[in-house]
């Protein structure tokens, strides 16, 4: 097409929005005049399920629940007067709970002010969090956040080195919806061992952010946390930054949450309309359609022009693949849907990756992010007439028509500045746009029986070695091999994981496990 031609695409199909302050340009991706006609069937029918949702209808039929994200930020719209009550009661306590920190009138046992924020949690639990803290932290946060996100020991000895003395001002809240995540509950001991090493109690340290009755709640009430936030079956965790569980830290962090909060609701009014030209997170999952033929065949590369967005394409890996990644659709019948997601920030990707989307394997889609206000004042003119924003725009720009020039497919979202309430709309914006595609392909956007499958595995794995270990230590003086073991346990077609356990196992002081190294390796000898 010639300059003029997109240009006039471009002007057909920008969708503004002005109340929510973004603009959606998807001139760039190549359907045809027939795409929206042919789609707008299915689309209207995504519309009725996403309005069913909203009304309180079971969406996610595997579990027999309801699915109430929106409800958080619109309560009245709850589909009881005690789920409404419930949520507007929450973030009054939030909010309340926050400015005790903030004023001192709950302090730490020793009567001196929280300071720092440790948050524990995985998934959902820490990744809508993070992003939130990473894309509106500032110098001038209340509180300083960190975040104990896995179960790797050195990990967590990493962030409790950084934060040092300052655990006797640290406040922990920890997140998990059923109470026993095991990332979670192992992330909880080591804090709880860190602060008795400091002979701190870590009750007088700790917030629980957890569904009622739950072995975390329990253990909270029973320890005399400090205070207990709920979550609700109704809430995902991909979808639960907007609950208790990203809005206590947010706050605590000294973050506006109704910003946050009003940006999401905003966005969700919006994208409620079902006329699709007008509608951003419609088009963009139209869009998805489009690109991926409605089965994923090509990836979602998400290039924010924003260092604040740098943590986004990482919450929208969770949000996205979690939900779209399914074997089944609704009927039972086997599609292994899914969308990668994947990207960094821009214009580091300049000096990364995209010398590989321009010329290598033409298997993606591009979501450029840009923010046109490039900081609070003025900028320095680092040549005549051109600020450093100036170029990162520029390179935004270049790169979009670097890409079209290949025909490479390419969508912008454009946002006026980056504060609490845009990061409201982008959140609301993609939940939603998830859900409408999910519509689209007809599968149930709200389970994950993959992610539960690879749970009970591990716990298989875990139970191996359990025995494994009994077997050795049964043994004194014998030394196995992995093969060896796994005949005594009777799963000789196990010994490939015997050999991983093993092999783990004595690259560690724990367990008292010895290792003869022998060539071949997986010849090696093992001793307890």
């Amino acid at each position: 097409m010639t300059s003029q031609e997109l240009w006039k695409r471009f002007q057909e199909h920008l969708c503004v929005c002005t109340g929510i302050g973004l603009t959606l340009d998807i001139s760039r991706m190549q359907f045809g005049t027939d795409f929206f006609p042919r789609m707008e069937p299915a689309m209207q029918q995504a519309y009725a399920a996403m309005a069913e949702l909203e009304h309180g209808a079971i969406a996610n039929p595997d579990e027999g629940r309801m699915v109430g994200h929106y409800w958080l930020r619109a309560p009245k719209l709850a589909p009881t007067p005690e789920i409404t009550t419930e949520i507007e009661f929450t973030v009054r306590a939030v909010r309340e709970f926050a400015a005790d920190i903030h004023e001192a009138a709950i302090t730490t046992p020793a009567g001196t002010p929280f300071r720092r924020l440790l948050v524990i949690g995985i998934g959902g639990s820490a990744l809508g969090p993070q992003f939130v803290a990473d894309a509106l932290g500032s110098p001038a946060d209340r509180m300083k956040p960190y975040f104990f996100d896995n179960t790797d020991p050195d990990g967590m000895d990493r962030v409790l080195a950084e934060i040092g003395s300052g655990l006797t001002e640290t406040l922990t809240v920890v997140i998990s919806k059923s109470g026993g995540t095991k990332e979670t509950r192992n992330g909880m001991l080591e804090a709880r061992v860190a602060y008795g090493r400091a002979g701190l109690a870590f009750p007088g340290y700790a917030v629980a952010v957890t569904g009622a009755g739950s072995e975390l709640d329990q253990t909270a009430v029973s320890e005399g946390w400090l205070a207990r936030f709920p979550m609700w079956d109704w809430v995902g965790g991909r979808t639960s930054v907007t609950s208790a569980v990203g809005l206590l830290p947010a706050a605590l962090q000294g973050i506006d949450i109704a910003g946050l909060l009003d940006g999401a609701q905003a966005c969700d009014t919006l994208t409620r309309c079902p006329e699709t030209r007008k509608n951003p997170a419609a088009l963009l999952a139209l869009m998805w359609h489009h690109a991926t033929d409605g089965r994923g065949a090509r990836d979602m590369v998400v290039l924010p022009y924003r260092d604040r967005l740098l943590l986004f394409s990482r919450y929208l890996q969770q949000l996205i693949m979690e939900s779209i990644g399914k074997e089944l659709d609704l009927t039972g019948r086997v599609v292994n849907q899914g969308i990668s997601v994947y990207g960094n920030k821009g214009s580091t990707d300049q000096h990364a990756y995209v010398q590989q989307l321009r010329e290598g394997v033409p298997n993606f889609f591009v979501t450029f992010i840009q923010v046109l206000k490039d900081r609070a004042g003025a900028s320095l003119a680092v040549e005549p007439e051109v600020t450093s924003g100036d170029y990162l725009f520029s390179f935004l720009q270049g790169t979009r028509q670097a890409l079209a020039e290949k025909g490479r497919e390419s969508l912008t979202i454009s946002v006026d500045e980056l504060d609490a309430r845009t990061i409201g709309v982008l959140i609301a914006l993609y939940e939603r746009a998830v859900g409408f595609y999910a519509s689209l392909v007809g599968i149930n956007a709200y389970h994950q029986p993959g992610v539960e499958a690879g749970k009970k595995a591990a716990g298989v794995v875990l139970k191996l070695q359990e025995d494994l270990f009994a077997l050795l230590r049964s043994r004194p003086g014998e030394k196995l091999t992995a093969d060896e073991a796994a005949t005594a346990l009777g799963k000789a077609d196990q010994a490939e994981a015997v050999f991983h356990i093993l092999r783990h196992a004595t690259a560690n002081p724990d367990h008292g496990i010895t290792m003869i190294p022998q060539e071949p390796l997986w010849q090696s000898r093992f001793s307890g």
